[in-house]
């Protein structure tokens, strides 16, 4: 065990969070990869045998299984609702489970634990006992192993580490070392991100095969030999901590074409009775035999791997295995008349393993693989925005499950059982990891599904209302009832409108101070605000605007709001007391005309007087300023056209029908609010778009909060609607986004790293996704774009940033999900309405991530209001902070969890890559014994990232790069 002084970084480099377990008032106790007793001969030592001298082809059953898509994950699970997909993923397992009894040869992998786990709570102990043998001996594998396989554009890195943690636990717990995957395993996901990459690599895993990228990348790499590589996947961790052999698959995740025998297929089977007249021995094997030598052109060395199943397949395992069986027997038979191929059953780590005996050297990689598009005009860039609204409502469950997840840990049992009843944070986990699933938050369900993944994260986020306010009794001292307003951002809170006295309790799931913007719906023109201090507030009522009346559609009464500012201590809370001083519903004074400049100590923003649009920014502190137009435009989507062949805009794919947006108004409607809390300048631009530029009295950050829909589709095409940045800035084509929200990537028009690229779609090819923010900048000026919710963006002309902001479309894309990307609703059946808010901060380049860094994570992780209606108890403890001082900035607090009875799984990170800040990129000491303001660490044991393994016992398979492959890091080519 560690205890005391713990550092957890390099010097001069970046780590991302490792995974710590505390250990409160007992002894470690969690078998941690603990072994059966009895012989296993599991992982990379349960592989068959290969041939040195041959071609080995090495065949993978295995199934894909989503979490959700054309069904919902519980209509999978089932096999209901089969008049949409046939699918049943309990009948898979049931069937994979007695065909590999019947053959020691055969192997399976299996890779959604959130499946898994349904079927494995279901057996009788007889049939957990015959699995737990079958993954012993190696017959059963799991590979990937996370809760689902997640999303690598719109997700984020916290969320991504937390559900991968939640599916290898039940592995580790279930099975020991032998259910630890060796092997990540992405074979949908539609482009691949270069932070989940690393991730992998400090998650322990020896390689990561995916099956989509780029058509143009695949036909460079089959031509070099390239489709299996290095990827160094961060710019900041020493090698080879973050680096990730990766294979590309042949044939996406899909059997050789004609060799596909299960009940969903039509290949025909192999009859080997040669008294019959369709006796097809000799055809199959000549055939597969063409194909394995065809395959071995464009790959290294003499192990070539088959995906051998698809899509919810296995439900029969005996009509695979029974072909496969065969399969292996003709086609080896050939051998004794010198036949060079040989075929086995086989693993992605078995197969792995080989590649790693080989002893080759491979190319390099340290970008990514987005954009990603499967054929000239097919852009797979709209599923960077689709479903905006479920988007943000998985950021906003992100941050409320890392709250409960703390005020778990800070409020101690009694968070779980207290006056409030019974509470989890479970079952929000789940939910969440569910959400992270690449048909998920990615947008590219059917409707009904993506409503179901909406109502299983209200449902979780209900179990953890429970807990949370079980914690903050404890804490506090108060039992007094809480209330939770959902719907602040439509100004709606029945209890703040109606209540003539209440108390708001800001918590901050952030490890350091934080100065957050409330604003709360209410009924009355004065109000007095408090702070835990009885100091006073300073606050300020204005009116609700009409694009929030017309919103909410009658679900909220409050005419009017109070914003002040509130401050909230790191890793707690604060209470404010607010009582209104004048009733009646008069709004406070507006103007209609627009000010020409609203500004505080730290920005000056400018307004073009006859258009109504921003005309400039500037930053006080530092002497810049910039030319900065911004405005809503729209793409017309391209149709389907069956006679001209013309790929449409869907959910998966994004493609306009011009590389020039139509603008939506060149004027915009406007009226101004000035006071001493915040300045607004409230515009209209249409019917269905309207904005309000908003800056506090102490933000450097300027806020634009949109408002857009119901999107009109009057035109019968669809609109996918977008803001645009213009500015002064000279980018020479150069803009830079985040991957998964952690480390940036810098971006070139038209441009890919690893090929030549041939340009065909201006606007979608030059689309990236945007995490958590995206920048433009040159030697003087950054301009920083801080997102609520993973969108798409990109910068078509210089000096430009543009950012995609909802999706209406009226044809499906012809990529599997069969609906049209048209969302309505009982409250919305004109069509949806979606509001996001983005954050615009002016820097100078060298310094602009020790603004844009902090902001960011304040978006991801923001503060949870809790409210209380009447006076308080006098005794009730109005302050609490769970650290005894805040983290250094460079150092973000990513998990504190309760791990089991007498431990605490803690993730701390540096947030800062290596080269980006002068002051907060060096090396930081945490001093882990005085962190916890009321937790006595009695020590402290270091895991990986995914928390499956002692960090000490971590090893991995070493790779070594071709020289002069890859490229310096993108992000450091112009600094």
């Amino acid at each position: 065990m560690i205890c005391g002084l713990f550092s957890n970084m390099a010097a001069g480099a970046q780590k991302l969070a490792v995974s710590l377990l505390f250990v409160l008032g007992g002894v470690l106790s969690f078998p941690l990869g603990q072994e059966r007793k009895d012989t296993v001969t599991c992982g990379y030592e349960s592989c068959h045998a290969t041939k040195p001298d041959m071609l080995n082809v090495h065949l993978v059953p295995h199934t894909h299984d989503d979490v959700g898509w054309l069904k919902t994950v519980d209509q999978y699970f089932y096999g209901d609702r089969n008049d949409i997909q046939h699918a049943g993923v309990q009948y898979i397992l049931d069937s994979v489970v007695d065909q590999l009894l019947k053959n020691p040869d055969r192997r399976f992998i299996y890779v959604e634990t959130a499946f898994f786990y349904r079927w494995w709570k279901r057996q009788d102990s007889g049939m957990q006992q015959t699995v737990k043998q079958l993954v012993n001996e190696g017959r059963l594998e799991f590979v990937n192993g996370g809760w689902c396989m997640s999303d690598e554009a719109t997700t984020h890195y916290s969320a991504v580490i937390d559900q991968m943690t939640i599916g290898l636990r039940f592995l580790n717990e279930t099975f020991g070392a032998c259910g630890r995957p060796r092997v990540a395993w992405h074979i949908d996901p539609f482009g691949h991100a270069r932070e989940h990459a690393s991730m992998f690599a400090q998650m322990g895993y020896d390689g990561f095969f995916f099956g989509r990228l780029d058509y143009q990348d695949r036909d460079r790499r089959m031509m070099a030999k390239e489709q299996e590589l290095l990827w160094r996947a961060s710019d900041s961790l020493t090698p080879p901590v973050a680096d990730l052999f990766t294979g590309i698959l042949p044939n996406g995740y899909n059997p050789p074409e004609g060799f596909c025998w299960d009940q969903s297929c039509n290949d025909p089977p192999i009859r080997d009775d040669p008294d019959l007249e369709d006796y097809n021995v000799d055809d199959v094997v000549k055939r597969f035999v063409a194909i394995a030598e065809n395959q071995a052109l464009v790959y290294k060395t003499n192990h070539i791997i088959m995906t051998m199943g698809s899509d919810f397949q296995y439900e029969n395992a005996n009509l695979w295995y029974k072909n496969l069986d065969k399969l292996i027997r003709y086609v080896n038979g050939l051998q004794s008349n010198g036949s060079k191929v040989n075929v086995l059953y086989s693993t992605p780590s078995c197969y792995l393993q080989e590649l790693h005996r080989a002893n080759l050297t491979w190319a390099l990689k340290t970008d990514d693989f987005f954009p990603y598009a499967d054929s000239a005009h097919d852009f797979w860039t709209g599923y960077f925005t689709s479903r905006p609204a479920l988007k943000r409502y998985e950021r906003i469950s992100n941050s409320n499950l890392q709250t409960c997840n703390q005020l778990e840990v800070l409020g101690g049992p009694v968070s779980r059982k207290g006056p409030f009843g019974e509470g989890d944070s479970q079952t929000l986990k789940k939910a969440m990891a569910v959400a992270q699933h690449h048909d998920a938050v990615s947008g590219t369900e059917k409707q009904h599904v993506a409503n179901d993944y909406a109502r299983k994260l209200a449902d979780g986020w209900q179990h953890c209302q429970v807990l949370v306010s079980n914690s903050l009794a404890a804490l506090s001292g108060s039992s007094s009832q809480r209330i939770y307003c959902d719907n602040l951002n439509i100004s709606v809170c029945p209890l703040t409108a109606s209540s003539k006295k209440f108390s708001v309790s800001v918590y901050n799931p952030l490890a350091r101070p934080v100065t957050w913007p409330v604003r709360l719906p209410v009924n009355g023109t004065a109000y007095t605000v408090s702070d835990a201090n009885g100091k006073p507030v300073d606050c300020q009522v204005v009116p609700v605007s009409k694009a929030t009346q017309d919103v909410r559609r009658n679900r909220g009464f409050a005419v009017n709001e109070l914003v002040f500012q509130v401050q909230a201590p790191p890793l707690g809370y604060s209470t404010y007391s607010v009582s209104l001083l004048q009733d009646g519903s008069r709004p406070a004074s507006t103007q209609h005309r627009t000010p020409t400049v609203i500004q505080n100590k730290f920005l000056k923003v400018t307004f073009d007087p006859d258009t109504g649009l921003l005309s400039s920014l500037s930053n006080l502190e530092t002497q810049q300023s910039i030319k900065l137009a911004q405005n809503f435009y729209w793409y017309n989507a391209s149709a389907g056209n069956n006679f001209l062949s013309i790929q449409p805009s869907g959910a998966y794919i994004f493609r306009p029908n011009s590389s020039t947006p139509f603008i939506i108004s060149s004027t915009a409607k406007t009226e101004s609010i000035q006071g001493s809390v915040v300045q607004e300048v409230r515009q209209w631009f249409s019917p269905w778009v309207s904005q309000v530029v908003r800056l506090y009295a102490d933000s450097r950050a300027l806020e634009l909060e949109w408002t857009v829909g119901p999107v009109p589709i009057d035109d019968s095409l669809g609109k996918e609607v977008i803001t645009r940045l213009d500015t002064s800035i000279q980018t020479g084509e150069y803009f830079y986004t985040d991957s998964n929200g952690r480390e940036i990537l810098q971006r070139k028009k038209d441009f890919r790293p690893t090929w030549q690229l041939r340009q065909s779609e201006p606007v979608a090819g030059n689309y990236y996704p945007v995490n958590s923010r995206a920048f433009i900048k040159d030697d003087v000026d950054q301009l920083t774009v801080v997102t609520d919710r993973s969108q798409g963006g990109g910068s078509i002309r210089n000096g430009s940033l543009e950012i995609m902001l909802h999706r209406r479309l009226l044809y499906d894309d012809v990529r599997g999900v069969a609906e049209p990307l048209n969302e309505t609703s009982d409250i919305f059946p004109e069509g949806l309405v979606v509001r996001g808010r983005l954050l615009l901060s002016l820097d100078r380049p060298p310094h602009a991530a020790d603004a844009h860094r902090p902001l960011a994570q304040e978006v991801v992780l923001q503060p949870l209001l809790t409210f209380t209606d009447g006076d308080l108890n006098p005794n009730t403890r109005l302050e609490f902070s769970g650290l005894q001082a805040a983290l250094p900035p460079a150092v973000h607090l990513l998990t504190l969890s309760q791990w089991d009875k007498d431990s605490v799984l803690l993730r701390l990170e540096h947030q800062f890559q290596s080269w980006e800040s002068k002051v907060n990129s060096r090396p930081v000491t945490v001093n882990l014994q005085k962190l916890f303001s009321t937790l006595d660490v009695l020590g402290v044991s270091e895991l990986n990232l995914s928390a499956n393994q002692w960090k000490d016992e971590m090893k991995r398979f070493d790779w070594t790069p071709q020289k002069g492959t890859g490229r310096s890091n993108p992000s450091l080519s112009s600094l």
